[in-house]
Formats: structure tokens, C-alpha cells, sequence
């Protein structure tokens, strides 16, 4: 296999596994969700803001509204454990 065909192969592993969108800020995202033990919902709220318009800047305010269905969500499931 040829230099170039190997590191082609190395990029796209590298957009599947961890695409410059994720590493924002130095760390990624699921690093510091699970470090805080956030759970499925916080952690998708988290995932959603810190990524928010980083992978496609017209969705910003889809991203922001994922992040808002998954807080409410949570607030929905909490408030029924009380």
C-alpha cells in the first residue's frame, strides 16, 4: 500500500473516531461527560451544546434544541421520582 493510500486510511479513521468537532476545547466531550457521570440525558445535553455549530454552523440552533429536548427530558424523568 502506497504512503498516500495509508494516510488517507488514517484520516478517515480519524473523522469516525475522533473528527476535530469532538476535540474542541482540548478535550472530548464524552471524556468529560463520563468523568462527571452524567447519565444518557445530561450527557446528550452536554454533547449537543459543546458541539453546537462546530460540525455545521447552520444548525446551531438545531443542536441547541437537541440539547433543550434532552434537559427537559431529564427534568421530566426527575420530577417524576420525587
Amino acid at each position: 500500500m502506497k504512503t498516500a493510500q495509508i494516510e488517507k486510511l488514517i484520516e478517515q479513521r480519524d473523522a469516525v473516531n475522533h473528527p476535530p468537532h469532538y476535540k474542541a476545547g482540548g478535550i472530548e466531550t464524552i471524556d468529560f461527560i463520563e468523568s462527571k457521570g452524567l447519565g444518557f440525558n445530561l450527557g446528550n445535553a452536554v454533547k449537543y451544546i459543546s458541539r453546537a455549530g462546530k460540525k455545521d454552523p447552520s444548525k446551531l440552533v438545531e443542536d441547541l434544541q437537541k440539547a433543550r429536548w434532552y434537559l427537559d427530558r431529564e427534568i421530566a424523568r426527575t420530577s417524576e421520582v420525587k
